[in-house]
C-alpha cells in the first residue's frame, strides 16, 4: 500500500484464516505485523457487505444475527397485524423479512440441516403471523396458501437464476469462467443447454457448496422446458426470456416444495421472485 500512498487503519482491519478445525489447529501464532506497535491477529468472524463470515464457513454467527434481525420485524408485525388486511400483511412480511432471508442466500447452499432449519423456523413464524394461525397448526398449508417457496427451494431459485444470467450474458466473468457448456449435438438430451460438472479434486464436503459444483448440478436437474436453447445459435442463450424463465422456475420449485398438499381456500398473497 505504501507505493500507492495508501494508509491502513488497524482499528478497522480484520482478517480471517479459513479452513477445517484440523487444518487451523496446525497453525500457531499467526499474526500480521504492520508496524512494531501494530499487530493484527485472526478474528473468529468478520462482516463483509453485511454478511458475517467465520473461520469454518459454517455461517452460524450469520444465521444467529439474521434470526435476531428478522424476529425484531416479526414482533413488530405481530403487534400491528390486527389492523392490517391479509394482503397488506403479506406485502410487509415479504419486504421486511423475506428480503433479509434472500440476501446472499446462495451461500447457504448445502449447509447442515440444523442450520437450514433455523432459517425455516423464521419463515414458519412469519407465516403464522401473516395468516394469524395458531402455534399448533400445521405450517405447510399456510406456506402454500401464501405461495412462498421454502428456504431450500429459495436457495435453489437463487442459484438457478444466477446461472441463467451468467449463461446468457457471460457476466460476471469470475462466475462465467467456472461454467463449461456441453456442445449441442443431434441427440434429444444433448440439444438442451447442459453444463459439464467439474472434475472432482477433493472429497471435502465443502466443495459441494461452491458455485462451480452446485450450479451445473442444479441447472442440469431442471426440466426440459427450462433448458431449451434459443434460435439465435448463441451458446448458452435460453429460449425463454428471463421473466418467463423465473416464472416457470418458481412454479417448478413450488411443486417441489409442496408435492402432496392441496392449497387452502384463501386468497393467495402476491409473491415477487427473489432478486
Amino acid at each position: 500500500m505504501s507505493p500507492n500512498l495508501l494508509a491502513l487503519n488497524p482499528s478497522k482491519t480484520e482478517f480471517l484464516l479459513i479452513g477445517t478445525r484440523q487444518q487451523l489447529a496446525k497453525i500457531k501464532d499467526i499474526s500480521i505485523v504492520l508496524t512494531p506497535d501494530t499487530i493484527l491477529t485472526p478474528a473468529e468472524s468478520a462482516r463483509n457487505l453485511g454478511f458475517i463470515f467465520d473461520t469454518h464457513l459454517s455461517y452460524h454467527d450469520q444465521i444467529s444475527s439474521l434470526t435476531k434481525a428478522c424476529f425484531y420485524h416479526i414482533r413488530d408485525l405481530r403487534r400491528i397485524r390486527p389492523c392490517l388486511d391479509y394482503t397488506t400483511a403479506a406485502y410487509i412480511a415479504t419486504s421486511l423479512v423475506h428480503s433479509k432471508l434472500d440476501y446472499c442466500n446462495s451461500l447457504y447452499l448445502n449447509l447442515p440441516k440444523a442450520e437450514l432449519n433455523r432459517l425455516q423456523q423464521i419463515q414458519n413464524t412469519l407465516a403464522r403471523v401473516v395468516s394469524q394461525s395458531k402455534r399448533q397448526d400445521h405450517i405447510t398449508p399456510t406456506l402454500q396458501t401464501l405461495h412462498w417457496l421454502k428456504i431450500s427451494e429459495r436457495i435453489t431459485f437463487k442459484i438457478a437464476s444466477i446461472t441463467y444470467s451468467v449463461l446468457h450474458n457471460s457476466q460476471p466473468q469470475y462466475l462465467s469462467r467456472l461454467l463449461t457448456l456441453q456442445p449441442i449435438r443431434s441427440t434429444r438430451s444433448s440439444k438442451l443447454i447442459t453444463l459439464y460438472p467439474p472434475a472432482i479434486t477433493s472429497n471435502r464436503a465443502i466443495l459441494n457448496r461452491s458455485f462451480s459444483y452446485s450450479a451445473p448440478k442444479i441447472w442440469n436437474s431442471l426440466p426440459i422446458e427450462l433448458r431449451q436453447p434459443s434460435t439465435d445459435n448463441k451458446p448458452g442463450h435460453n429460449k425463454l426470456s428471463k421473466s418467463t424463465f423465473l416464472s416457470k422456475l418458481k412454479t417448478y420449485l413450488f411443486n417441489q416444495s409442496y408435492p402432496n398438499h392441496r392449497p387452502r381456500q384463501s386468497s393467495p398473497a402476491p409473491w415477487p421472485p427473489p432478486k
